[in-house]
Formats: structure tokens, sequence, C-alpha cells
């Protein structure tokens, strides 16, 4: 047959005679089994439909139909045409440096025993739904197909499940959607980016010599990617798109797409201050704490012309954990928190932006645990887009030694995520990738990865020289010409430009950048180098906040949270446990879980959203919640709270995936984004939070005074020694103590139901005011139904928070009190029990320390100067001597025992947290609190 045929409208052309029979026999069986038919067959019969006999279809200069038996070259070509899609990437021109080897072998004729004759037989309908202009036969169609999936840009779809996005990526691939052209205006807009990139790097490198900025250089299209991605989604009314990334080309994205000018950026290297050069026009926002960090840490938020407002997230060194902050913070954007009931989720209105470093994506736990929310309820954010800022190197390990995939980005793909890769010495393919990438977002809603592959120009820092480590790749790199000009040469070929012209531009940028230096240092002498100070509202140690709500109000809404919906059945125990409420209220026996929700109904009359996440929050690890409830007959779900009279605002509840570390980054950055919701996260079990430690030390800690950050996040980590073993006891108190400076949270361990509740309402009332911070609350597990432990209407109506609570029946004979023993949390019930009346304890107070920190030093000394005859304060607690709170209140104590013994009750030093035997806990238990009450002073 002749290579000129013209294209054909049915595939099934290329079937005739025994051929086109046998192809019909095999339908009816893959209409019956599937499994049993070949897969290239399958993928026809998927994509056209029922083989029919074709008459006049094809027309044919010479020659005739194709003899039996070349069915098999028809399927084999479907084969390879499939091979290329999926395969194609591995032989795509995709790395700069070109130090990669490129498999072809797969996707050669030779390798399914085709030739060029044998593909030319074969018409092009057999390969498209729709034949792209050109393309007359099969050969015409392998050719086609090698040259968009072995180009410049690379993609990785076919572990993508849903048809529907697959034949959409391979359309806009296929179609030429993708290689849109640029004008030549547009070209040139891109080479003059391009330099204003690559020259701020140089003038640094050149004027502030060793100076640490992680150059972006070799990567320097990444501003051009994120260009495109932003210009995109603004077409498309996003409102706010948040960024995260650590510190590589960090300073050039604060530059180019935050818009953060020249001379601001120079002066933070020249040691000026960096507000002498804010710009007037009020987009561009940054905050600043009081010991400052490193300016590649830093962030900024900018507002463009459209309104559409664009931040670039704080971030420490440690790579990948700002992950789960910035998608909280997008997921922020998003939430209508403003009416009663769920908070309204519309992923139209933000965007998050990730960019990852090679070495990170497969090697960072975090990123997995992110790529996993994409499609939960309460933590998608409607698709994220990565990009792999793909170096090629971490530090000085090559990829050897890095990971055990072929690219960084594999990971993804066991999320069904989609991969692009692209050379980043091609800024018009890296352009295209962008609005891809973005439109695929916008589309389906679902992550994405750019996997921009490039190299890095210069060390791991300006300091480190990478011919120590890297001697082969970095000959490449002094040999290989920069992005801009690469282009510019491109452009001086097409004849867009002269040489002169692209070697004019340059020196004007450059140029452009010494007269924003001058401006610095002209304004030098201006600069009073004040510092930032610790606002005045954070120095204040117990704000006096009114918490009280009244009676009525409280029993109204303890009635409400009692009304189901009309049919709704729950569980025939819970139903019993929450009908116990009603006679609680008025019985003066309201649990934990009772007064909590109380609170948290209050908080939303009071116009204050609430969002509660953590693993199994809905019930509550230990079945004492029950915010949301399921219907026994159906499985039905109803929340209470979402149907509170005078209500204004959201109150939100979701059981979150099995991270700690991703869950508490992405409530902190979520209440970063909206300071009037309470945001709530707890553990299942307090140590559990050591998943999160990195959140805790990084980020909840000390991000007001590095960042000037303000967060009101509340930590519910469950405590108490109740002989579970070393993994269900302690919530490593000790540690958020030693981070305790500064008023920087606040850090309770409540042993009453009234105080935990009233202390939700204060941490509600400072929200959004400058005094605002953190709260971590040790909170209990056998406290929570405990009768001591318990509250009454009047407690929650008329109390408020108390730092210090005295024990009830205890220390009225004042001059008979020899001995104060002060303690916090579960243990103090234990010795309320111990005390019962306080009958046979003259000589014992007991005051229990509700708040750690910070310390309540002054309402302590005013109970201690109470007792003239006091001779020892007893520190009490159920923790090892080296944890829990001993040595953090040691100073304190001993300042407040005024020559008075000090001594500690409570178990030795342990390696351990505790026993792992619930008799050895019972003994030990038992002994200190003997010990705290005894009379005779024993010695340790």
């Amino acid at each position: 047959m002749s290579n000129n045929v013209t294209t054909v409208s049915s595939p099934w052309s290329a079937f005739s005679g025994p051929n086109l029979g046998y192809v019909m026999e095999q339908y009816d069986l893959f209409l019956q089994s599937p499994e049993e038919v070949e897969p290239e067959l399958v993928s026809l019969f998927q994509q056209f439909g029922a083989p029919v006999e074709v008459e006049g279809d094809v027309a044919v200069v010479s020659g005739s139909a194709a003899p039996a038996g070349d069915y098999k070259k028809v399927l084999a070509a479907v084969k390879l045409a499939d091979v290329i899609r999926t395969q194609g990437h591995l032989a795509a021109d995709i790395y700069p440096l070109k130090n990669r080897a490129l498999q072809t072998a797969q996707i050669e004729e030779s390798a399914f025993n085709l030739s060029p004759a044998d593909l030319a037989e074969i018409p092009a309908a057999i390969f498209f739904k729709d034949v792209p202009a050109g393309v007359k036969n099969g050969k015409d169609a392998i050719d086609f197909l090698k040259s968009v999936y072995t180009d410049k840009v690379a993609f990785e779809y076919g572990h993508v499940v849903a048809t529907e996005e697959r034949e959409w990526i391979q359309a806009q691939v296929e179609s030429g959607s993708l290689k849109q052209a640029l004008t030549s205006d547009e070209k040139k807009a891109l080479l003059d980016r391009l330099t204003r990139v690559e020259n701020f790097e140089k003038f640094i490198h050149k004027t502030f010599v060793g100076q640490k900025r992680f150059s972006g250089e070799g990567l320097d299209t990444q501003i051009v990617l994120f260009d495109e991605i932003l210009k995109t989604v603004e077409a498309n009314n996003v409102e706010n798109v948040r960024i995260g990334m650590a510190h590589r080309g960090r300073l050039n994205v604060l530059t180019h797409i935050l818009n953060k000018p020249y001379d601001m950026m120079f002066s933070d290297f020249a040691h000026v201050s960096n507000d002498l050069f804010m710009p007037e026009h009020g987009r561009l926002e940054i905050t600043k704490g009081w010991t400052g960090d490193v300016k590649y840490h830093m962030g900024a938020s900018y507002t463009r012309e459209s309104g559409m407002n664009v931040k670039l997230a704080y971030n420490p060194s440690h790579l990948e954990v700002g992950n789960p902050v910035v998608l909280g913070a997008t997921r922020a954007t998003q939430d209508d928190t403003s009416k009663p009931g769920q908070a309204v989720h519309n992923p139209a209105k933000g965007l998050g932006i990730l960019v990852h470093g090679d070495a990170a994506f497969p090697g960072q736990g975090i990123v997995t645990e992110v790529l996993n929310y994409s499609k939960t309820e309460g933590f998608s954010t409607g698709g994220t887009i990565h990009i792999i800022a793909n170096n090629m190197i971490g530090f000085t390990t090559e990829l050897q030694d890095s990971r055990s995939s072929v690219y960084s980005s594999d990971p993804a793909k066991g999320y069904e995520v989609p991969v692009v890769h692209v050379n980043a010495d091609s800024p018009e393919a890296v352009s295209q990738v962008g609005r891809f990438a973005a439109s695929y977002r916008q589309k389906f809603g679902k992550d994405i990865v750019v996997d921009l592959i490039g190299y890095r120009r210069h060390g791991h820092n300006e300091t480190d020289d990478p011919t120590v480590t890297n001697p082969e790749t970095y000959k490449l790199v002094a040999k290989h010409e920069t992005i801009r000009a690469l282009y510019g040469a491109q452009l001086v070929a097409e004849g867009l430009v002269t040489a002169e012209e692209v070697a004019a531009l340059d020196s004007a940028i450059y140029a452009e950048m010494q007269v924003a230096y001058d401006h610095v240092k002209e304004m030098a002498e201006k600069d009073e180098h004040k510092h930032v100070e610790m606002p005045e509202e954070l120095k204040i140690n117990f704000p006096q906040i009114d918490t009280a709500v009244g009676a009525e109000r409280l029993e109204t809404i303890n009635e409400e949270l009692l009304v189901f919906e009309q049919n709704f059945e729950p569980q025939k125990k819970l139903g019993k446990i929450l009908e116990k409420r009603r006679d609680a209220f008025a019985s003066a026996k309201i649990d934990w879980g009772h007064a909590e929700t109380l609170a948290y109904a209050t908080i939303i009359q009071d116009g204050t959203p609430v969002r509660f996440t953590g693993q199994d929050a809905q019930r509550g690890t230990f079945s004492q919640r029950h915010l949301v409830l399921h219907d026994k007959n159906n499985g039905n779900v109803f929340t209470p709270l979402h149907h509170i009279s005078g209500a204004s605002a959201s109150f939100t509840v979701h059981n979150s995936p099995l991270t700690e570390a991703g869950v508490v980054g992405f409530e902190y950055g979520y209440n970063l984004e909206k300071g009037n919701v309470l945001s709530v996260w707890e553990a299942q079990f307090g140590d559990f939070a050591n998943m999160a430690q990195v959140m805790f030390d990084n980020f909840i800690s000390g991000a007001r005074s590095k960042w000037g950050q303000k967060s009101g996040l509340v930590i519910l980590l469950p405590h108490g020694y109740e002989g579970q073993g070393p993994e269900h006891s302690s919530s490593r108190m000790e540690r958020y103590l030693q981070m305790s400076a500064e008023n920087n949270w606040f850090v309770a361990n409540c042993s009453n139901a009234g105080n935990y509740y009233h202390l939700l309402r204060r941490q509600a009332a400072m929200l959004e005011t400058e005094g605002v911070r953190p709260l971590v609350v040790v909170s209990p597990k056998s406290l929570l139904r405990h009768p001591l432990a318990a509250a009454n209407a009047e407690q929650l109506a008329n109390g408020a928070f108390q730092e210090v609570i005295e024990q009830p029946g205890l220390g009225s004979k004042t001059k008979s009190v020899e001995r104060i023993v002060l303690g916090t949390g579960k243990v103090m019930i234990d010795l309320a029990d111990r005390v019962k009346d306080g009958e046979g304890f003259d000589h014992l107070h007991i005051v229990r320390v509700e708040q750690l920190y910070p310390f309540p030093t002054t309402q302590v000394a005013d109970i201690i100067a109470k007792y003239p005859n006091v001779k020892e304060i007893v520190w009490v607690q159920e923790e090892p001597k080296n944890q829990g709170t001993w040595n953090y209140a040691l100073e304190t104590l001993y300042e407040l025992s005024e020559g008075k013994k000090l001594r500690y009750v409570g178990r030795p030093a342990m390696s351990s947290t505790s026993e792992g035997d619930a008799d050895s806990h019972k003994a030990a238990q038992s002994a200190l609190i003997e010990e705290a009450v005894a009379e005779t002073v024993k010695v340790n």
C-alpha cells in the first residue's frame, strides 16, 4: 500500500476481512470478559467503541487492504503510541546540563517489530480521537507523538485514575493548546524578566560578597512559572494566593513576585532599616518581630492591581515544614465562617502554591502528609500547585544517595497527581507549563506537580565551594550559559532583537540596581537603627477578661443541645448519656465534655467562629465529647452546635488524617490567616504531639518574636498518670515550659471543668487583640468524668478563669498550717480525693496551680503569706523529677519559699515517662500521694 493515504474518519478502516472479523469477535468478548482481551484492543474499544465494517472510508492511491494477520501490527502500533505517551518522558530533553542518559529504546519502532513502512500503512485515526493537522498516517502519528512527548516538557499522567482528567491532559498536549506561541512583545517581555532575575542575583553576588542569599540561579525561570500561574488564576477570579517555599530563590520571589523593591531588598544586606523604603502605595505588607530572623526566612504580602492578594509565608530553615502551614492559610481564605453551622468551603477563592527542593520532596515525610489532604473534607484546598525547584542536588548529596526513585517527584504518583517535567533553560516552555498547571488545578480541583529541572549555579550557599564534593557536575555548570544569555541568543537568532540590544538591556537593568543601592547608602544616614519592641499588651501576664454569660442563657443553650432533628435517633447508650446532661446542669455535675460544649456554644453566640480538629475529635478519644452525633439507624450525622439560637458564627469540627505534624501546622496556618477563629487542635494522647514538635519549636512558640505573626491557636494535650504506660501518660509538658518566655503563650493544666470553660472563653475574647497568644492546655483523661473535677451552672455563669485554686476544706486554721503543697493537674484531684473534707489535715494546705505559664507568682505568694507558721513548701507532681513542672518552677518556688524548706514530692528522675506496669504505677502513685499529705517530713 502506498504511504499516500488520506485521513480516515474511523480507526476500524485499518481492519478488513478476517482481521475485522477477529476484532469483532474480540469486542463481543470484551463486553463479557474484558480481562481476556489484549490490552491494546481494550484501549481501542474504550476509545472508539464497537468495530464496524467501513466501506469507502479510505482513499487509496495504489495497493490493497492490509493482508490477513496484519492486525497484530496495528495493535503493536497502538502499543507503541501508548508507550510514547506513558514513557516518552524518559527520552525527553528536560535536563539543561544534559548529564542524564535518556532512554529512547522503548519508544523505537523496532522495539515493536515495526518499520516506517508498516506504520505508514496504518490510518492516523487509530491513534487519535481528533487527528492533528498535517498527520496523514501512522508514521506521521508516531513522529508527532515523539515530538510532543520527548521535547522540553515531559508528562506523567498514566497513573491518574479519572478518565476525564487523562483525556483532558492528552488533548492539551496533542492538540497544540499547550504550545501556544508567544507574540514578539511577549518574548521581549520574557527576556526583560529574565534579565531582571539574573541581575538581581548577580548584583548581590558582587556587591555583598560572601553574604548568604541562597541564590536561585540555574532555576531563574521559576519566576516565569510563577508569573504564568498567577496570571492564569487571576483571570479566574481567585482572590488569594498563598505561597510556601524554603530559602533557595526566595529573595528573588520576594522581589519579583511580591514586588518588594530593589532598594528595600538591598537594605537588608546593608543593615539599613527596610522601613525607610516601604512603598507608599500600601499594597505591600510585612510583619516583624523583636528578635527578627535572617532575610531568606522572611515573607511578605502583596495585593496586585486586580485586588488578588499574594502572600509568601515566613519559613524556618526546616525546608518542607511550612507546607501544611501554607495550606492551612489557604483553606482559611476559602472558608466562610460568618454564619451558623459548618464553615462554607469555596476552593475557588484561594490557591496554595508550594515550592519544594528536589532532595526534600521525596526525603521529607511532611510532603506526603499534605499530599494526602487533597480530597479530605476538612483539609482540602481545591488543589495545590507543587513546584519542585530541581537543582539535581541536595547540598552536596547526589541523587543516588538522595532517593530510590527515577524522579524526585515520584511520591506524588501515589496520590494520582499528574507530573509535568520541564527544562528550566526553556523559558517559553516553562511559561506554557505554568498556564497548563493552573488550568488543570482550576478545572479539576486537584494537586499537580511541576518539576522544574535546572541546576544550582553556585554552592549550597555563597560561601560554599561545590567543586570540593561535586567536581563533575560543576565542570558542566562552569561551561553552561545562563538562561538569560541562552534566551537572548534565541531571540537574536529569530531576528526579534539584536545582540547589542540584549547587551544594552543587561547593562541598563544592572545600572538600575546600582541606583537602588546608591539610594540605600544615601538613606543610611537617616536610619535610627530602632529595634522592634515587644508590644506592651504581651507584657500582661494575666489579662482580666469578663467571661461570665448569665444563667438563663446557659440553661437555654443546655436545652437546645438536647434537641435533635426530626426522626434522628442516637445510639441508645449515648442517648442516655446526653440526656443526663439535663440533670447534670441542675445538679452541679457538669463534666468536662459538657462544659466544653457549652463554652463553644457561647463563643459562637458571641460571634467568634470555632474550628476544632484532631484524630477522633468529633466523638473525643475518650468518648467524652460527642459534638457530632450519628443516627443509629442510617448513620446520618447531626451536630447540635449548628442549631443554637443566637449563634452568629460557624462551628466546624473535623476528624483529621493520622498525622500530627501536618495537622498542627495546618491549624496554625489557618489561625494565622483567620485570626478571628478560635482554632483548636487536640492530640489523641498528649505525647503524640511529639510528632509535631517541629511546629511548636519553629512556629508556634516563637513566630511572634521572629516574624511578628500573631496566633491564638489552642492545643489540647491529654495528660495524666493512670497506669496506661509510657506512651499514654505524659504530654511532655516540660518541653512547652522550656520554650516559655516573653509571654509567648499560655500553658495551663486545669483540674476543674468550669475553669477550663472560662479558659476557652478567655482565649476566644483575646483573638484579634495585640495581647493574643497561643494556648497550650494539658488536658485530662480520668478527670473527664471525675465528680471532683465537675462544674456547676453558677460557676459557668458568673465565674472566671482562676490561675490558682485553693483546696476546699483546708487552710481555715491559718496558724496550724505548716506545709503548703503546690502542684498542678490531675494529681491535685488525687490529693483532693485523699484529704476529702480536710478533717485531720489542719497542718496542710493544698494549692492548685492552674496556669503554669505565665506562673501566677503573685497569687501564690499572697496565699503563702496568710500562713505565718509554714515550715515547708512542697511541689508535688506525678511526672518524674526530670520531667513535668519541677525544673521549670524551681527558681520561682525558691523565691516564694523565702528561706522555708523547699521539697519535691514525686517520682524520681526517669529516662522513660512512666512505669509500664499498672501495679507498679499504682504503688508509685499511692506513695507520692501519702508523702505529700504526711505530717512528718520524710527524707528523700
